[in-house]
């Protein structure tokens, strides 16, 4: 695994451009008040859940791939057109049709840094555990990729499998799919030549409320990861519904990179960490905060069994 300096959460952590790396919704409240500004709106019904397979790769999209280099790390990132997918702006986030699943979020970039640091520091391992994105990062595969290699360079397990969700079909079968193969690909060339990366990938797609249906959850994962999820308000129940229903009892760790409010959605980290702390079955501790002025605070999170 390549390592650099122990990583601090700066914010100019990534050499990625300025333009490539979204975020969501405005940062100015309208009046204050949150998610009083937007009354929501009734959404159309979700989309099916179900399990995408990996050769279900669309051939009707463009797709790219491009280097990007967080904190030290080389990441490859797949880009598509928002248009070509779902025929919506490339900067349009549409509730209950679209979730910005084809887009790089700050927070991904947040998490990133984050999980090598706690990588470096040991106070994190993917060795022999089931990985499970919730929206994927995409980015945070190679994260998890490089130390597959780091293991088995030391000839130590790696992970045992790494899953990915999201609310679209569409997503995983025009980027998620194809980036994971990328990055399985670059960094199988970084191995001798009698070693293999086994870890076993499948993606699923629906809403959070129902997606537990369709996931291997049997076993629970080890490793929840989650970048700007908690944007929604009406949607924080059903995420901390699923994330306590698929975390390993009693030693799995979810990480959450989101920023400390949304305004007006009212959505935020502080309003998804009321709702564990009234639950009561999971702590929480602050792995990094972000504040570069720019924009608003951003926080990375990890969350564990009492």
């Amino acid at each position: 695994m390549r390592v650099t300096e122990p990583l601090a959460m700066e914010s100019n952590q990534s050499n990625t451009k300025k333009e490539e790396i979204f975020r969501l919704f405005d940062e100015k409240p309208s009046s204050g008040l949150g998610f009083l500004d937007f009354p929501d709106k009734a959404l159309p019904p979700p989309p099916p859940c179900l399990e995408v397979l990996s050769s279900e790769v669309s051939q009707n999209v463009r797709y790219t791939v491009e280097p990007v280099n967080v904190s030290g790390l080389t990441l490859l990132k797949g880009r598509v057109s928002t248009h070509e997918v779902f025929a919506l702006a490339d900067s349009d986030l549409v509730p209950g049709q679209y979730e910005g699943g084809l887009k790089l979020w700050e927070g991904s970039l947040d998490l990133i840094t984050a999980l090598s640091s706690q990588m470096q520091d040991r106070s994190l391992s993917f060795t022999g555990k089931r990985v499970l994105e919730v929206g994927p990062l995409m980015l945070s595969l190679d994260v998890v990729m490089d130390f597959l290699v780091y293991s088995l360079a030391y000839r130590t397990c790696g992970a045992e499998a790494v899953h990915f969700q999201d609310f679209n079909a569409e997503v995983l079968q025009c980027l998620t799919i194809p980036n994971v193969n990328a990055n399985l690909e670059k960094n199988s060339q970084c191995l001798a030549p009698n070693d293999n990366i086994n870890v076993k990938t499948r993606f699923f797609s629906g809403d959070w409320g129902e997606v537990h249906r369709v996931l291997d959850q049997a076993a629970g994962y080890d490793v929840i990861l989650m970048a700007e999820t908690v944007y929604s308000i009406s949607a924080l129940p059903n995420l901390y519904k699923l994330l306590k229903k698929c975390l390993s009892y009693p030693h799995g760790v979810a990480y959450m990179a989101a920023k400390k409010y949304y305004f007006g959605v009212g959505g935020g980290s502080r309003r998804f960490l009321s709702i564990v702390e009234k639950d009561g079955s999971l702590a929480s501790s602050l792995v990094a905060e972000v504040a570069d002025g720019s924009s608003n605070v951003r926080e990375v999170w990890k969350l564990h069994f009492k």
